[in-house]
């Protein structure tokens, strides 16, 4: 199995918080890991420096062997990331969005009614996505990743806006994407959601990795426990 991303000694300062210290990780292509850990652990901090929107203060980053430092373009190329922010342009239609997202990131657009359809946008396809509620953006933004079918996919508490319907699409398009060779990383503090998207977990607290394993056996044990050392 090849490596798709890989964190060696990352660290991240602001002023004098240690926001990240001596990480390092590394997941396989087609895995999915659910970070976990309390608010200000770090995982946040961590996504957005995989996503290139952060540099690290010292350490390494290869996202398929690529450094982004580096090859910055060729990375960006590679991968998705899908947030709280939906990233979508308020003006624009749901269409005119993908359309556009497809130009930027030069992944093939031709499945864009398709990919609506699938998240159950069709209707409102051609509305100016300003006019959606925050589930119908996010719903939008799910049909972008579906289409961009990207190497590595990165996700900060994904479900949040989404109804049970729209979550279980979701899901639907996660496991098809790591079929097809997706990596992915995602931020939850739902221990259920881990279990169902992930084979893996790794949990943080205070910057730095204490823990990883299975999300199956003693995940919710583990997350309490860690829990209560921060109350400590």
């Amino acid at each position: 199995m090849s490596t798709a991303l890989q964190l060696i000694d990352l660290s991240r300062t602001f002023g004098r918080v240690h926001a990240l210290a001596s990480v390092s990780l590394e997941l396989g292509e087609a895995t999915s890991t659910a970070l976990m850990g309390p608010n200000g652990a770090g995982k946040t901090t961590l996504l957005r420096i995989c996503a290139t929107l952060l540099k690290p203060t010292s350490g390494k980053i290869l996202i398929d062997g690529l450094d982004p430092r580096e090859e910055g373009p060729a990375v960006r190329k590679r991968l998705a990331v899908l947030g709280h922010d939906s990233a979508l342009y308020p003006d624009l239609s749901a269409v005119e969005n993908l359309q556009f997202a497809a130009r930027l990131h030069r992944f093939d657009g031709s499945g864009i009614e398709n990919a609506l359809d699938r998240v159950g946008l069709h209707s409102a396809a051609r509305r100016p996505v300003r006019t959606f509620s925050r589930g119908m953006q996010q719903r939008c933004a799910i049909a972008r990743v579906l289409l961009q079918r990207p190497r590595l996919l990165l996700l900060d508490e994904p479900s949040t806006g989404l109804d049970l319907g729209a979550r279980d699409i979701f899901h639907e398009i996660v496991a098809e994407l790591r079929a097809s060779g997706t990596t992915v990383l995602l931020t939850t503090h739902d221990v259920a959601e881990a279990r169902l998207l992930s084979q893996s977990a790794t949990l943080m607290a205070r910057g730095r990795i204490t823990w990883s394993g299975p999300t199956d056996g003693a995940l919710g044990e583990r997350l309490e426990a860690l829990a209560a050392a921060g109350r400590d």
